[in-house]
């Protein structure tokens, strides 16, 4: 993960800009589905945060379908299409623009549900 960039007096919390450098990974190629990601003590060292705000990064990929976990193996990438990478990191953009302009979750959402 080359060109880090996570801000610690940013107004985004630190899981979600390790979750989005981990996307912007995935992005960029390098990682592959069904390859395996370094363990989250290594992942925390590379990104100068705590390991625990790793682990709660890449659950959050797990949820969101990008990353699985396999007991013994580690987190591996998912084999995951990249319209679903991309969609996910542009709501992620529009969830922290929104936090930026003073919009409530409540909002947002309701506005998402009124374009959809």
């Amino acid at each position: 993960m080359v060109d880090v960039q996570i801000d610690p007096s940013s107004s985004v919390p630190l899981y979600e800009q390790v979750a989005a450098e981990v996307r912007r990974a995935l992005a960029n190629g390098e990682c592959k589905p069904g390859e395996r990601l370094p363990p989250a003590r290594d992942l925390a060292a590379i990104l100068g945060v705590n390991r625990n705000t790793v682990l709660h990064a890449l659950r959050e990929l797990r949820d969101e379908g990008v990353l699985e976990f396999s007991r013994g193996r580690g987190v591996s990438v998912s084999a995951t299409p990249t319209t679903r990478v991309a969609l996910v990191d542009r709501v992620h953009d529009l969830v922290a623009f929104a936090r930026e302009h003073g919009y409530a979750r409540d909002e947002l959402v309701s506005l998402v549900q009124q374009l959809a």
